[in-house]
């Protein structure tokens, strides 16, 4: 006989998470995370949590990505809007 959820719980995914036999650049023994949890007063699972909230933060754009080079239509209205002489050159992209 299976157990039936009530209204108020939720049906979540979860993630295996593997801990390492050593702290390397891309991965932490289990010693690691419960000296941080009680470092930061936080449940093991809420480190991990702030941990891929912070990797998010440092990697993911905050922005838009853009529409590629600018059209020639665009570049002209540009010149005619920056008064000519104080730049050497025009670059149609950034990088």
């Amino acid at each position: 006989m299976t157990a039936k959820r009530t209204a108020n719980q939720r049906k979540t995914t979860g993630v295996l998470l593997r801990y390492r036999e050593k702290d390397t650049a891309y991965g932490v023994t289990r010693k690691t995370t419960t000296r941080l949890a009680k470092t930061l007063g936080l449940s093991e699972t809420q480190v991990v949590h702030v941990a891929l909230a912070n990797l998010a933060q440092q990697t993911l754009p905050r922005y838009e990505p853009d529409d590629g080079p600018l059209t020639d239509e665009q570049m002209a209205a540009i010149r005619k809007l920056v008064p000519q002489g104080r730049f050497v050159s025009y670059k149609k992209r950034l990088f």
